[in-house]
């Protein structure tokens, strides 16, 4: 007889009887249900298996679609039958005994009768139970092609110890099938349930179990004392030897014990007095064998390792990112697939129940497992808006339609609280009311003093002014900055380190941007983050010197960002890379660097500053110096006028002029890059 695609080697013997694979054959051999039961309750890999599925299809639950009113008639109902956990019960129960079934009632009409939906009213649902494929059995299923029920039961039985039998009609019954059986024979003989889905798995989980047991029973004998006894034979070979050797080693014992020595005849290691020596099993290896079972247990469940044992990814800048969403596209199209259609039955009947009628218009999908962070729907955002505005500025869409886009994706996004009812009470109305008067405007295109407008919101800048257009700002150069709120812990902490030509706290800040290059101010916008920015404590911080000047360097990527941004909107910048630091003392006097620690506390900077760059410093200080007043002091040094000196009072003057110069951070060029 000839075997039909197959591969013969008559040299290596593959295929042929020599192959040990050959006599290989699969036998079906099914678990007992006590057996799976016991195992869900005994080993944890076992229910993990059976509940991480399960929790994962309900975990977000689902979102309906429907007027508001609806929608939480729709949720109030669910709460109040406890859809949701019961749901999560019967899946449970169905993937660890192989079925499970969900009990609708009235609590009105006879179970054995059908359960109508368009004859069921407001509030007619009593009680919705979970029942076990023992606690209830299905009858012969319905062979007739023209009836509604064809392939369901003809009935249910739901055995009772008060009332015996009760039959149940399929319209009150939700079938939940654990694994498919897909031979028609076969799924008769379990009566229309399906497989455990520990049965395909109880190989690999048994190996994952027993793989690390005996690992653990091999730790007792990880280290064996081992003494040659010379004429052991000899001695065991009579009672009173036997004795006499066992009373020996015992006592050797128990003064190891109490004194931390071991008492031996002779030196320990010629042949002919005792020797000891220690046995030690070498452990290399077993954790990944260990790691690999259980690695071929989360393979044979169809969950990421990542998610059945809690573990993190290992591997060169593996992050299991990857893993997790394929994870999460199975559940998701599980849930679409198989948990959809099965409770379809029940969803009908909940939309009835809440709402008194059927509207065709509602309808609910599934919540997506995958739930970004803050950050990522951020980033998502300002994608959306920077589209936007190209659309805008290219008027290649109507305002109208990108507004409407704009509010959709603002109200989907979730960064915004309460937004969706802000937009509901201001309507579609435009900003403001009726047309704008041309002094309703100053020359910068900005609302003239004291006018706000006459609808819901102040009028925003480059808006409408006497029916024209306001013009984009000339551009000019940009500095932009924030102040250090909390300036004076930072000096406080100077101050301990040694430091004593310190900056006022007034002074301190962080540059974000300088730029000699003019820019459009109105094409940078505003930042996100808002009047104030925190970076928090920890991190990376050193303590510099830039020049003369002493700096705390730290990581921002809030500040990173917004430099880039900024450079993306046509800034210049002189530097290779952008660094955040704040200037905190305008020298190092006295102080070694190398054993200064870093200031690790939070820094607090206040609102965006944007200025222009001022280029013709030395002459503003003539002017300052001239007019006196609020400029007329120099609290700190200049470190490119080397004609200063400190007065009585310890402060820097000019060297040059009579009365003291205040030097102002926007007037000295190497200031405003530190």
């Amino acid at each position: 007889m000839w075997l039909v695609d197959n591969l013969f080697n008559l040299i290596s013997g593959l295929g042929t009887a020599k192959d040990k694979t050959v006599g290989n054959v699969h036998v079906f051999v099914p678990r007992p249900l006590p057996e799976i039961q016991a195992a869900y309750r005994g080993n944890w890999i076992a229910r993990k298996v059976v509940d991480v599925v399960a929790f994962d299809m309900l975990r977000e639950w689902r979102a309906w679609k429907a007027e508001d009113a609806q929608v939480e008639a729709i949720e109030a109902a669910e709460t109040a039958l406890g859809v949701r956990q019961k749901l999560l019960d019967g899946l449970r129960m169905a993937r660890r005994d192989g079925g499970a079934a969900l009990l609708i009632g009235d609590g009105a009409s006879d179970p054995a009768q059908p359960l109508v939906p368009e004859r069921l009213g407001k509030g007619s649902i009593r009680y919705l139970h979970v029942l076990g494929r023992e606690e209830i059995t299905p009858g012969e299923p319905d062979r007739d092609p023209a009836s509604p029920w064809f392939g369901e039961p003809v009935s249910w039985q739901l055995v009772s110890a008060t009332r015996g039998q009760q039959a149940i009609h399929p319209s009150r019954v939700v079938r939940l099938i654990g694994a498919p059986i897909l031979e028609s024979v076969q799924s008769a003989t379990e009566r229309g349930w399906g497989d455990s889905v520990l049965q395909a798995v109880f190989e690999a989980v048994d190996q994952a179990t027993s793989s690390a047991a005996y690992v653990n029973a091999m730790l007792p004998e990880a280290k064996q004392d081992v003494i040659s006894v010379p004429g052991l034979s000899q001695h065991l070979s009579t009672e009173e030897g036997t004795r006499r050797l066992t009373d020996r080693f015992a006592y050797a014992a128990r003064m190891k014990s109490m004194f931390g020595m071991l008492l031996l005849e002779g030196d320990g290691k010629s042949p002919d007095g005792e020797v000891f020596e220690q046995k030690q099993i070498s452990f290399a290896g077993l954790p990944d064998v260990v790691r690999l079972f259980l690695l071929i247990a989360a393979g044979a469940a169809d969950i990421p390792a990542t998610r059945l044992l809690g573990q993190s990814p290992s591997g060169l800048n593996a992050t299991g990112d990857s893993d997790t969403r394929n994870y999460y596209d199975h559940v998701a199209a599980r849930q679409k697939v198989e948990l959809t259609p099965a409770i379809r039955r029940l969803d009908e009947l909940l939309i009835r129940h809440a709402l008194g009628a059927r509207p065709p218009e509602v309808w609910y999908e599934w919540n997506p497992l995958y739930q970004p962070t803050q950050k990522e729907k951020a980033d998502a955002f300002k994608t959306v808006a920077d589209a936007v505005a190209v659309l805008a500025k290219a008027k290649l869409a109507p305002l109208e339609i990108l507004a409407q886009g704009t509010k959709g994706a603002a109200v989907d996004s979730g960064l915004f609280p309460g937004i969706d009812a802000a937009y509901e009470e201001h309507g579609d109305a435009p900003l403001t009311e009726g047309e704008l008067d041309a002094d309703q405007f100053g020359p910068d295109g900005q609302p003239a003093e004291g006018f706000t407008g006459t609808g819901n919101v102040v009028p925003l800048r480059g808006r409408v002014a006497g029916g024209q257009q306001v013009a984009d700002a000339a551009p000019r150069t940009l500095y932009v900055s924030r102040k250090l709120l909390n300036g004076a812990d930072l000096l406080a902490w100077a101050k301990s380190q040694g430091f004593t030509d310190l900056y006022p706290a007034g002074e301190l800040h962080v540059t974000i941007a300088y730029s000699r290059q003019p820019v459009d101010w109105m094409a940078v916008g505003p930042t996100w983050q808002g009047a104030e920015l925190k970076v928090e404590a920890g991190g990376p911080r050193l303590v510099e010197r830039f020049g003369d000047v002493v700096v705390l360097l730290f990581s921002s990527s809030e500040l990173r960002w917004r430099w880039q941004e900024i450079r993306d909107a046509g800034a210049a910048w002189d530097h290779p890379d952008y660094q955040p630091h704040v200037s905190f003392a305008l020298s190092a006097d006295g102080v070694d660097l190398d054993q200064v620690q870093p200031y690790n506390g939070p820094l607090v900077f206040g609102p965006e500053i944007f200025e222009p760059i001022t280029e013709n410093w030395r002459a503003r200080l003539a002017e300052d110096s001239l007019g006196g007043g609020p400029n007329a002091t120099l609290p700190f040094r200049d470190a490119y006028n080397p004609n200063q000196r400190r007065d009585a009072r310890g402060r820097w003057t000019s060297g040059l002029e009579p009365l003291p110069i205040r030097l102002k951070r926007k007037h000295h060029p190497r200031i405003q890059q530190l």
